[in-house]
């Protein structure tokens, strides 16, 4: 690979430089839509404009993923004035550079080698915030392409999934908690989420009731006597329906976990599940962080002694909010095709990975073969 041209070397870059700050504001990218300023006699009109168009900019992308690709700006550029380049404007040579350091690490400063999906990740949000800035990142280019093609090569593993919560487990895990309003809110969580494999952003993006204004991920609808129905909010305009039905009894049903806590926790409008003060009586407006799912499974897995048989600093990396998608999918005793229905999954092969139990021999070619 050529080597990229020589840099600036000079390392009095000031500690607030602007390439480490937010995008641009949506002012700015309106203000460059058109060559002529607008009317002055409609300055109102224009702000609200404005106010609109960066409602909708930001509504383009989740919060989660929006942070994720300023973290990735920020970690290249502080390497490009590490190593005396210039992040802007994107130079191909330079982002080979960069993800090979990313493979290789830094032995010498302990920092550790990145993963081939994070290093593919980074590339993707550094190619988002390229284009934002109206310099478009060459991803084809050989210079990145085929670099990446070699760390691929090198160092790509087979991908580690978490342990799946099974049914046994969840229930071993539900009973670790108390009754307290915090306890209502997490047994719900736990049952809903596995009940319905959702997602940890599916669970806390739900509202108790459908609101068009809301930031959400869907909304619940409880038919009594039945079940309830969860609407989610999936890629681009689409929109998934899942349903949730009773339990063979009430201290394990997700349903009924779900009544209680909206009934004790007050919850008429809004985000379904929500922080608690540390009175333990007082329930927030605000809407709770997708970590809390992940740290709720880890903990109550641990205290249910799920996995027993292994050191607790193995244990409590075997479980995430993904434990209890990959447990519905594992423990359903159902045909297939109605677990890829529920998980929402396009291809038969996708839930396929969900499920630990599976059977992979029940297709037996061989002796179909004859042999």
């Amino acid at each position: 690979m050529e080597s990229p041209p020589p840099k600036p070397t000079e390392s009095d870059v000031p500690a607030d430089d602007p390439l480490d700050r937010e995008l641009p504001d949506i002012v700015d990218l309106v203000m460059d839509m058109g060559s002529s300023p607008p009317a002055p006699r409609a300055p109102t009109r224009l702000e609200a404009l404005v106010e609109t168009a960066t409602g909708y900019a930001k509504a383009a992308s989740s919060e989660n993923t929006r942070d994720a690709y300023a973290k990735d700006w920020r970690h290249f550029s502080s390497w490009c004035r590490r190593n005396g380049f210039d992040p802007l404007p994107p130079d191909s040579k330079v982002i080979g550079l960069y993800i090979s350091a990313c493979a290789a690490g830094g032995p010498k400063l302990g920092a550790p080698a990145l993963s081939v999906s994070t290093i593919e990740r980074r590339l993707s949000g550094l190619a988002w915030n390229f284009t934002q800035r109206g310099q478009p990142m060459d991803r084809a280019d050989r210079h990145i392409s085929t670099v990446l093609a070699g760390i691929r090569r090198k160092h790509a593993k087979p991908p580690r999934q978490k342990e799946a919560v099974l049914g046994e487990d969840l229930l071993a895990m539900v009973a670790t908690l108390d009754h307290g309003l915090r306890g209502l809110r997490d047994r719900a969580i736990l049952l809903l989420g596995f009940a319905g494999g959702l997602r940890r952003s599916e669970i806390v993006g739900l509202d108790v009731a459908r609101d068009d204004k809301s930031d959400g991920a869907g909304w619940i609808e409880i038919f009594p006597g039945k079940g309830v129905l969860v609407t989610l909010r999936g890629k681009g305009n689409r929109w998934r329906e899942v349903e949730v039905g009773r339990g063979t009894s009430d201290q394990t049903c997700p349903v009924v976990a779900l009544e209680t806590w909206i009934r004790y926790g007050r919850i008429a409008r809004g985000p379904l599940f929500r922080r608690i003060f540390k009175d333990n009586k007082t329930v927030d407006v605000e809407r709770l962080s997708d970590k809390h799912v992940a740290r709720l499974v880890k903990q109550t897995a641990l205290a249910a002694g799920v996995r027993a048989d292994l050191p607790d600093a193995e244990r409590v990396l075997l479980f995430a909010g993904h434990s209890l998608r990959s447990g519905l999918a594992s423990s359903a005793e159902i045909e297939e095709r109605y677990v890829q229905k529920q998980l929402g999954h396009a291809s038969a092969e996708m839930t396929r990975k969900y499920q630990r139990r599976r059977d992979r021999f029940r297709t037996n070619l061989t002796r179909a073969s004859g042999l």
